[in-house]
C-alpha cells in the first residue's frame, strides 16, 4: 500500500502537469530536427560524395575539420558558434540588418548548431556508403557516356540507398537530442527555444521530476525507434 505521502506527490504531479508545457518543446524539437536534417543531410551528401571520389592536397586537413564537432565538447562548438553568429560579428550583423532581428537566441540558430553537431556523423555514413560502392560499375556508366551527374543519380545513389537512409535517420536523431551546443546559441526560452533536452534539464532543475520522466520517454522512445530501423537496414 503505498504511503500518503507518496500519493499526494503522485496527485501533485499530476494537478502540475500541463498539456502545452509539455508539447510545447516537442513540437518545436520536430520542427528543428525536420529542418536541420534535411540541411545536413544536403550537404552531407555533397562533401561525402565529393570527398570519396576525388583526392587532393590538404585532404585530411579538411575531413579532420569536419569530423571535429564530433569529438569537441558541445559547449566548445556552442562557444565558435556564438562568436562566429552573435551581434558582433559580421555575419550575426548582416543577418539582423536584413531581418531586423539577431540570429542568435532563435529556433533558427537551434537549427545552426544541431546542423554542425550531427553534420560529421551524418558525412561519415555517406561516405562509407559511397566507398563501399563498386568503383567498376561507375566506370563502365561513364564508357557508355554518362555524365557524372547520370552516374551519380542512377548508379551511385541507388546502390548507397541504405548508407542514404541511415545518415538521415542518424542526423535527425542526433539533431532532436542536442543540447550543449543550442544551450549555447540559442538559448532556453519557453516556447521560442526551448527543445525537449534544455526542458528536461529545466525540468529536473526545478523540481518537476514527473514532467522530466515524460520528455525523457518520449526522446527515448522516438530515438530507438530510428535507431531500429537504421539497424535493420545494415542487416538487408
Amino acid at each position: 500500500m503505498a504511503s500518503p505521502c507518496l500519493a499526494r506527490t503522485d496527485r501533485n504531479m499530476m494537478v502540475m502537469f500541463n498539456w502545452e508545457e509539455f508539447l510545447s518543446p516537442i513540437l518545436l524539437s520536430l520542427k528543428i530536427s525536420l529542418l536541420s536534417s534535411v540541411i545536413v543531410f544536403s550537404l552531407g551528401l555533397i562533401a561525402a560524395w565529393y570527398m570519396a571520389r576525388r583526392q587532393f592536397i590538404g585532404k585530411t586537413i579538411v575531413e579532420t575539420l569536419f569530423m571535429l564537432p564530433l569529438v569537441l565538447p558541445p559547449t566548445v562548438v556552442g562557444f565558435a558558434l556564438l562568436v562566429s553568429l552573435g551581434r558582433r560579428s559580421w555575419v550575426g550583423q548582416l543577418v539582423e540588418s536584413l531581418f531586423n532581428q539577431p540570429l542568435v537566441f532563435t529556433w533558427e540558430a537551434a537549427v545552426i548548431a544541431s546542423v554542425v553537431i550531427s553534420f560529421p556523423l551524418v558525412y561519415q555514413t555517406l561516405k562509407v556508403g559511397f566507398m563501399s560502392i563498386d568503383r567498376d560499375l561507375e566506370e563502365s556508366a561513364r564508357s557508355i557516356g554518362a555524365s557524372e551527374r547520370q552516374v551519380l543519380w542512377f548508379i551511385s545513389l541507388p546502390l548507397a540507398w541504405p548508407a542514404l537512409l541511415s545518415s538521415y535517420i542518424l542526423g535527425f536523431a542526433r539533431g532532436l537530442g542536442e543540447f550543449g551546443a543550442t544551450l549555447m546559441i540559442a538559448g532556453n526560452i519557453p516556447g521560442k527555444t526551448q527543445t525537449i533536452p534544455t526542458a528536461i534539464y529545466v525540468a529536473v532543475d526545478t523540481g518537476k521530476m514527473g514532467l522530466a520522466l515524460y520528455w525523457v520517454l518520449s526522446i527515448v522512445i522516438t530515438s530507438f525507434v530510428m535507431l531500429m530501423i537504421v539497424n535493420r537496414k545494415k542487416r538487408e
